[in-house]
């Protein structure tokens, strides 16, 4: 008997982002990760925060501007952030955005 697991061919294909507002969908939650797919509408944007547990950005479609503490940097298709726990950070994405959120449980 194989062990369960969580396979998607297309991750862009997953969320449809709307055309204003921001979607999101849990892929998977385990004891260790939780993956939360994003779809960002053109011009939206998820204010400054915090996350408790160390976490992953990966940019899956389109083009964005994040502010990770006091740094900003651009994000697009490919695009990979790690950040610890606590950091400050807030999305706004400039295009229609497919983002894969990873919270890396301890």
């Amino acid at each position: 008997m194989s062990q369960a697991y969580t396979h998607f061919v297309d991750l862009a294909r997953e969320v449809e982002p709307p055309g204003d507002g921001i979607l999101t969908r849990t892929l998977h939650n385990d004891d260790g990760v939780k993956a939360v797919l994003f779809g960002f509408g053109s011009g939206q944007e998820l204010s400054e925060h915090t996350a408790s547990m160390p976490a992953i950005l990966h940019f899956v479609e389109g083009n964005a501007t994040v502010t990770l503490g006091d740094e900003v940097v651009r994000a697009q298709a490919g695009t990979w952030i790690h950040m610890p726990a606590n950091l400050q950070h807030s999305i706004i994405a400039e295009t229609k955005v497919v983002m894969l959120l990873l919270l890396l449980k301890p």
